[in-house]
């Protein structure tokens, strides 16, 4: 980052799961110091960059007996609250630490009924075998507190899957017996309310390589049902207890490819009827089949109640969500799923599925709040990957669904708004924080481009970058002397590329690009004055490919056979003429002084890594470079990468960037996600060319990565 309009003690920092940062003073002593770390002297108040959403919101759960209580939970962002009178959510997670990271994601959430304060999450992002093992948080006050049981297995919140569910729930006979479905492993059983969990007995499905497991948990009654995602299309995939020991098939289930895998289920109370969704695969992505049916447990007779597409529609989908009116018997929700053609809609019923009515049909949407919701088109779509639905039981016109992107709610099934606030989840991978112009930030993401926000407590005015709209960013670069010029690259709907003469606030595509960047949009840089372009191409699976120079705003390229093939091109901000990358594979700095036409290797023998290796430059200054190294620390060279000397300061560097400078200081302050001391992984920041540190978040403030 560069020193901006922003406040000294502004910090601005970007994660693949959470949204970009802001740190604002508050009174001293709130912050926390690390042993080996200067305490801060103000305290730091960590918010949102407002953006709102843009991440999958997985499952939204209303307590069934408190009014305006609900729950949400993320694929990779964590879990959250709802606060009705301040009509936003609260994170419930942020506290979870570095080594933490893959508790981030949510799999699955319970409450329970007959006491409202208490709420359960099973957290595990993967279920690969680099990640870590599960966990399950238990609290006795909606999330402000928690306790913590490290399970055995791995859970999958990011995989293929994480719409389903809920794999998780409080035993209706006793409060004390919850149920948790496993992705590898099977159904674990706890007798005490989730402090420790053991494999359910009785449970006869065995699991297999697709790693589905069980998809859903659901009380009907004194009954417990769980669906499983494991069995094919023939076999079983819905089993029931009524005892809590032994578990059987239910009988006269569904079968066909159409109902190999049970998504969601809800029961209505009323009528003793569950409803379950199916589809041909978990989703959210590759479903091109789906029904639901609703089985009266009374009797065990099962009724298909699947809606009938619209005017013959030969549109391919799967269903996804479904709730049912704790007020009115009969009255049901559901959702398509993965329908790209003719977009996903809403289907209710008021008759128990005779007939259906889609909501999509008269929807009306106002995304003021969020504009990027209109993704660069006239009006926003209903929305897609929707597989979290909840019908508020105080209100049986307040419907609230998830998207890949944000959360929308009714009050009277017509009008449509975003109902996010507070809940982030931007996957945000580059940040420029402007020095001039009205711009206090811009950012780019995965999944929804570059955004260009004038305030950072609302969400950017303008949406998603047109012209062109990329869905994820692979590059962001500002000239410094020349600010008004910013460049971005990623994956566009006509072209890969673009340029800015406004600070960001409008786009023109490149009027060429290299035929690799169709394929392969890597990161980009412009020198100090904007007369350069150095364009790095890495294709998605890790290939790597020449980087690309154009010295006419895009007009030609050229290719550069000498700079390090898929390395991150670093402009000198104050020398229009000087280049620098870093090759993580060699452990070299190379370095350019004719404008990026050539490069040449300077220092050598640097750590070597995966890629993810980080090279600043200090703003304002000539051939000052910072590279942080991850566990390997953090190194410095103040000659233009020819020599570098390690920082004894640094035990490991994350990331780092500038700021402001500290009052009477002539170097600019630095920032880093890293640590200083065994153990402890912190924001840091330093205001004497990190000979020393202040850490300032604090253990309540920590975001995982």
């Amino acid at each position: 980052m560069h020193a901006s309009r922003l406040s000294r003690r502004a910090v601005l920092a970007g994660t693949a799961a959470t949204a970009a940062l802001t740190a604002v003073p508050l009174p001293a002593g709130h912050a926390h110091a690390a042993e080996g770390a200067t305490p801060a002297t103000t305290a730091y108040r960590w918010r949102n960059v407002v953006i709102g959403g843009t991440g999958f919101v997985t499952g939204v759960l209303f307590h069934p007996s408190v009014r305006g209580l609900a729950y949400a939970r993320t694929d990779i962002g964590g879990a959250y609250r709802w606060d009705r009178r301040a009509a936003r959510w609260v994170p419930l997670l942020d506290h979870l630490g570095w080594d933490d990271w893959n508790l981030l994601g949510v799999e699955a959430m319970a409450v329970d009924p007959a006491h409202p304060d208490r709420l359960y999450l099973a957290l595990g992002t993967y279920a690969q075998p680099w990640a870590g093992n599960g966990a399950v948080l238990r609290s006795a006050d909606r999330g402000a507190t928690w306790q913590r049981t490290d399970l055995t297995v791995k859970l999958g919140a990011n995989e293929d899957g994480r719409g389903t569910g809920e794999r998780l729930l409080v035993d209706p006979r006793d409060s004390d017996t919850l149920w948790l479905g496993t992705r590898h492993d099977g159904l674990l059983k706890s007798t005490d309310r989730g402090a420790s969990w053991a494999p359910a007995t009785g449970f006869p499905p065995a699991p297999n390589a697709t790693g589905q497991g069980v998809t859903l948990l659901v009380a009907a009654g004194r009954a417990v049902y769980a669906g499983w995602g494991d069995g094919g299309g023939t076999a079983p995939n819905l089993f029931r207890t009524v005892d809590g020991i032994t578990w059987s098939p239910v009988p006269g289930q569904p079968g066909g490819a159409s109902a190999e895998v049970p998504i969601r289920a809800a029961y209505d109370r009323h009528t003793r009827e569950l409803y379950v969704t199916y589809a041909d695969a978990p989703g959210p992505n590759g479903q091109t089949d789906g029904s639901v049916h609703k089985l009266a447990t009374g009797t065990g007779t099962w009724t298909d109640v699947t809606p009938a597409a619209p005017d013959g529609s030969a549109d391919t989908f799967g269903y996804g969500g479904v709730a049912v009116d704790a007020r009115r018997p009969g009255t049901v929700v559901v959702s398509t799923n993965n329908r790209w053609a003719a977009v996903d809609t809403l289907y209710r019923t008021t008759d128990g599925g005779r007939t259906w009515t889609s909501l999509k049909d008269h929807a009306v949407f106002d995304v003021s709040e969020t504009p990027y919701l209109a993704w660069g088109e006239d009006r926003p779509k209903f929305g897609w990957w929707i597989q979290a639905l909840a019908l508020d039981p105080y209100d049986s016109r307040h419907i609230v669904y998830g998207t890949g992107a944000t959360l929308y709610g009714t009050r009277d099934l017509t009008h449509w708004a975003p109902e996010i606030r507070g809940l982030e989840e931007t996957s945000v991978t580059q940040l420029v924080s402007p020095p001039t112009g009205a711009a206090h930030l811009l950012s780019g993401s995965r999944d929804i481009g570059v955004m260009y926000h004038e305030r950072l407590t609302a969400s950017p005015s303008r949406g998603m970058a047109t012209n062109p709209v990329f869905g994820s960013a692979t590059g962001l670069a500002q000239a410094a002397r020349r600010p008004a010029y910013v460049v971005r690259a990623g994956w566009g709907d006509h072209g890969n590329g673009a340029c800015s003469t406004d600070g960001g606030r409008t786009w023109t595509p490149f009027a060429t690009q290299p035929a690799i960047a169709e394929d392969a949009p890597g990161p980009i840089a412009t020198n100090a004055d904007g007369s350069v372009l150095l364009w790095s191409f890495v294709h998605w699976d890790g290939t790597r490919h020449p980087a690309h120079r154009s010295a006419d705003n895009g007009t030609t390229w050229t290719e550069v056979t000498s700079f390090p093939q898929g390395a991150t091109p670093v402009a000198d901000p104050a020398d229009p003429a000087r280049f620098y990358a870093y090759d993580t594979g060699t452990g070299t700095l190379y370095a350019s002084t004719d404008g990026g036409l050539t490069f040449t290797a300077r220092a050598s023998g640097l750590p070597a890594g995966d890629g993810q290796y980080e090279l600043v430059a200090a703003p304002g200054r000539s051939g000052d470079l910072w590279l942080s190294t991850k566990e390997n620390g953090l190194y410095r060279s103040t000659d233009g990468g020819a020599a570098f000397r390690r920082i004894t300061s640094c035990r490991a560097c994350h990331t780092l960037g500038f700021g402001k400078a500290a009052d009477g200081a002539a170097y600019p302050a630095l920032y880093q996600v890293g640590s200083v001391q065994p153990g402890l992984t912190a924001v840091y920041r330093s205001d004497d060319e990190a000979r020393s540190w202040t850490r300032i978040n604090d253990d309540a403030h920590q975001w995982g990565w």
